[in-house]
């Protein structure tokens, strides 16, 4: 075998892991279904899975790791929980989809509903990016506008508007970044610096009359765990409200995770539009959009804006997420989620100190992001600041002493209710030497 990769090549312990991966390069792009997956944010060849249970995983050579992806949000009852399995093994037994309606829909849809106040009807969808895009094509045909505000450094989804360069600047007009999106999409995409409440006061002056919404991550997670400033959301709900624009809450990682009601009961906020996804589907890929009744009555076959999915509300993602909605309504696990995180929150931080690194927790419930850096991080900019090769380095030793973190300083790490105390005391362990190593970088 050649070693594509000598960081972690060398070490025998990854082998068919390795193997698994020159294969899959000469069958997909970068021999992954998803960037983030190829690990070359922290140079290392990628881990193939072979199964999870509870707070772990296991690869193909047979490693057990404590995870702390999490399926990148979605697994809050931990991998391949009895009850989750039970229900969609029973819905597989009838039929994997029909291309017609089931109970399952309206089963998910009333959880979904009664969780969430603000969504009075919801769509499903497949992804949360079909969510995101979707809820934008409903805002801009309920106001008749075109252009869209969204913050730098969150992601909302590959669709062409929202996949723009990370600007500077209250009102920087979105170009292009990634080929084969036009300058004409992106140009309705208008970035704001996130928390950045004066900027997007400026944005609609600047664009008066122009502003079809504002698309937001409550708590933004795909530049790390940000939380936003205090007033913040209610600042941006009485923007859009005097400007007559929508607010579009992307809850597509806070729904169900922060609290059962998402972000918007956290911080006792309503928006207009919500975009959901991981933890609604139970792990399954399924997605959904709503909001006010009588912005999704706008939706056909009820209104005119199109959207559909032949395997939207596919039976096996309903039963997931019925489950798993199901569950977290009546055990209430939140409290246990928030004792659990914090409590790695205080130990990484104990860690670092030993090890003299610079490290910055932020946390919201079990959302979590450890910054390699001295300042607290409020926006995309000041999160670019962290040392990623320190990372890197930290990535490669939590890995290497059985702990899985997300490949990439700018992702967040989850917590589920499986998280136990040996879970945390194999993490701390790992930390000391991966932060040592870390403080080598520096």
């Amino acid at each position: 075998m050649t070693a594509t990769n000598p960081i972690s090549a060398a070490n025998a312990r990854y082998a068919r892991s390795e193997q698994a991966f020159e294969q899959a390069r000469g069958l997909m792009p970068g021999g992954v279904s998803s960037p983030v997956r190829a690990f070359k944010a922290v140079g290392r060849s990628p881990l193939f899975i072979r199964e999870g249970k509870g707070c772990k995983v296991t690869d193909l050579d047979g490693n057990v790791y404590v995870d702390y992806v999490g399926g990148y949000g979605p697994l809050i009852l931990g991998h391949a929980h009895d009850a989750v399995v039970e229900a969609v093994s029973k819905a597989a037994s009838r039929g994997m989809g029909y291309g017609m309606s089931t109970q399952g829909e309206i089963d998910l849809a009333r959880l979904v509903t009664a969780a969430l106040p603000s969504v009075e009807r919801v769509r499903f969808v497949n992804s949360g990016t079909e969510a995101t895009m979707s809820a934008i094509r409903l805002a801009r045909a309920a106001t008749g506008r075109t252009k869209i505000i969204k913050c730098t450094g969150c992601y909302h989804g590959h669709s062409d508007g929202l996949l723009v360069e990370a600007g500077s600047g209250a009102t920087t007009l979105g170009t292009p970044s990634s080929p084969g999106i036009p300058e004409a999409i992106t140009s309705q995409t208008v970035l704001v610096p996130y928390n950045d409440l004066p900027g997007m006061e400026t944005a609609f002056n600047n664009f008066r009359g122009q502003i079809a919404g504002i698309l937001i991550e409550p708590i933004a997670g795909n530049m790390g765990t940000v939380p936003p400033a205090a007033h913040y959301l209610a600042g941006l709900r009485a923007l859009c409200d005097k400007h007559g624009a929508l607010l579009i809450f992307d809850e597509v990682m806070t729904g169900f995770r922060v609290a059962y009601g998402g972000a918007q009961e956290r911080y006792g906020i309503r928006p207009d539009l919500t975009c959901l996804g991981k933890i609604v589907g139970g792990g399954m890929p399924c997605a959904a959009y709503g909001g006010r009744a009588d912005l999704m009555r706008q939706i056909s076959p009820e209104g005119p804006v199109y959207q559909a999915g032949t395997l939207s509300g596919n039976p096996l993602a309903m039963a997931a997420g019925s489950a798993t909605l199901t569950i977290l309504r009546d055990s209430k696990p939140y409290p246990q989620l928030e004792k659990t995180a914090a409590a790695l929150e205080a130990g990484m931080l104990t860690a670092a100190k030993k090890a003299g690194v610079p490290l910055v927790a932020q946390r919201v419930g079990s959302m979590v992001t450890f910054f390699l850096t001295d300042k607290p991080v409020t926006n995309y900019q000041q999160a670019l600041r962290c040392n990623t090769k320190a990372y890197a380095a930290f990535f490669g030793v939590m890995l290497d002493k059985g702990v899985v973190l997300p490949p990439s300083q700018f992702e967040t790490w989850f917590v589920s209710v499986t998280h136990d105390q040996s879970a945390l005391d194999q993490t701390f362990s790992a930390a000391e030497a991966a932060l040592a190593a870390a403080a080598k970088c520096s």
